[in-house]
């Protein structure tokens, strides 16, 4: 991810600014992405809006995330390694994995600026709805992670939504498509025991459909989750490179699902 080494190079302010600018700054000290550091005078006021919108997805990911891991009082280990596992999935240098670490423990803190965050986080995305729901899939994962979305979350969850106008609508389905996907696919403390049986409903689920949905319903489903989460299409709109394993994960989940629904005998 270049613009890490770039703004590495001491000019992360210049480019973001706002919060988000003072809490990446802060979380990068005197870190220096291994092999890519570049210096002041890589970076102009030309760079790339793209750069700023990588950075700000990069920052409010896991500032917000240690923010809704501490919520209720306590991070469990389960919040922690979930955190770690995408991280994994990123294949990010050790500096930025300080740095992203650095975040998550921002996000603890008492004092953290969520509604002014999420405010300066919308308008870098340029409202772009794609990239705002991958990041509030991201947050659900983490309130899950240790099994359970308890009510202090729940409520954090709905703020975020209602400071990224995501209405309550979206936000539940986005919820019943995750815990579908936990059972679907095992994952998750309380769905690894999960019952064979319930995999095709769940597959229907994953797709944010019932089994009584017509075929035309399913196809047109696949299509649209597909289209939203293709990786090239969300970096293009400014998702960090590193996460588009995260992406890429999640259409191979759709296609799992999709292809477990037309295994059932439906002419898809």
């Amino acid at each position: 991810m270049g613009w890490l080494g770039k703004f590495l190079g001491g000019a992360f302010g210049f480019l973001l600014g706002g919060p988000l600018g003072a809490i990446l700054g802060a979380s990068v000290g005197h870190q220096f992405d291994e092999g890519i550091a570049g210096t002041e005078s890589d970076v102009a006021f030309g760079s790339s809006d793209q750069q700023r919108v990588q950075m700000a997805f990069f920052t409010t990911t896991f500032s917000v995330m240690g923010h809704i891991a501490k919520v209720d009082g306590r991070v469990t280990p389960e919040e922690i390694a979930l955190a770690n596992r995408i991280m994994d999935q990123m294949a990010i240098s050790s500096a930025m994995r300080t740095t992203a670490i650095n975040l998550f423990q921002q996000g603890k803190q008492a004092d953290f600026p969520l509604d002014a965050v999420l405010a300066q986080f919308r308008r870098e995305c340029h409202w772009r709805f794609d990239l705002i729901r991958m990041f509030v899939e991201i947050q659900l994962q983490a309130a899950f992670a240790d099994g359970a979305l308890n009510d202090y979350e729940e409520r954090v969850l709905l703020h975020i939504c209602t400071q990224l106008r995501v209405s309550r609508f979206d936000y539940e389905r986005l919820k019943i498509q995750l815990k579908a996907e936990y059972r679907f696919f095992g994952q998750g403390r309380q769905y690894q025991k999960a019952r064979r049986q319930s995999s095709l409903e769940d597959a229907y689920e994953v797709l944010g459909l019932s089994s009584v949905a017509s075929d035309a319903e399913v196809k047109r489903a696949y299509r649209r989750l597909i289209s939203q989460h293709h990786p090239d299409k969300l970096v293009a709109k400014g998702l960090p490179e590193a996460m588009m394993t995260i992406a890429k994960e999640k259409t191979q989940q759709i296609r799992k699902a999709y292809e477990t629904i037309q295994k059932s005998g439906r002419k898809l």
